[in-house]
């Protein structure tokens, strides 16, 4: 069997990495509402971060990121 020529692989890998770091934009979405939604019950991100033994700097940063690509718009795309 012949392998696959060098360039169909690497369009191959590269369709991948666009399909992952899409699915990677989209869990980092669903993960900052979570978070705020823990910021409306709890009252405030540090009390977030303690519940999930987080730092209160990942929770700060993951929905500041989330909020930022919001603000640009759907087509932006902004990893975890």
């Amino acid at each position: 069997m012949e392998p696959k020529p060098w360039r169909d692989r690497v369009r191959e890998e590269e369709e991948l990495l666009a399909r992952l770091n899409r699915l990677t934009s989209e869990a980092a979405a669903r993960r900052a509402e979570a978070l705020l939604e823990g910021v409306e019950e709890l009252g405030s991100k540090a009390e977030v971060a303690r519940a999930l033994d987080r730092s209160w700097q990942a929770v700060d940063q993951a929905i500041k990121r989330y909020e930022r690509k919001r603000a640009s718009g759907p087509d932006a795309t902004t990893t975890a």
